[in-house]
């Protein structure tokens, strides 16, 4: 489960950081594609944190090793 929960942080602050560049780029191509990279990068994370939601619920039985 900790290795969801960093891996759920990192993709919020990939995210961020792009909406960043994006916010500061003043070429429009690469503003517009790190835009669609942070909104990419925030739905990941979305579907990340559904799976720990999910296995939260399950309770530590559903917790496998399988390295997702």
């Amino acid at each position: 489960m900790k290795d969801l929960e960093a891996r759920l942080e990192k993709l919020r602050v990939d995210a961020a950081e792009c909406e960043l560049i994006s916010n500061l780029a003043t070429d429009h191509a690469k503003r517009a594609l790190f835009a669609r990279l942070s909104q990419q990068l925030l739905a990941m994370a979305a579907e990340v944190e559904a799976v720990i939601a999910a296995r939260a619920k399950d309770g530590p039985a559903g917790e496998t090793s399988n390295g997702a």
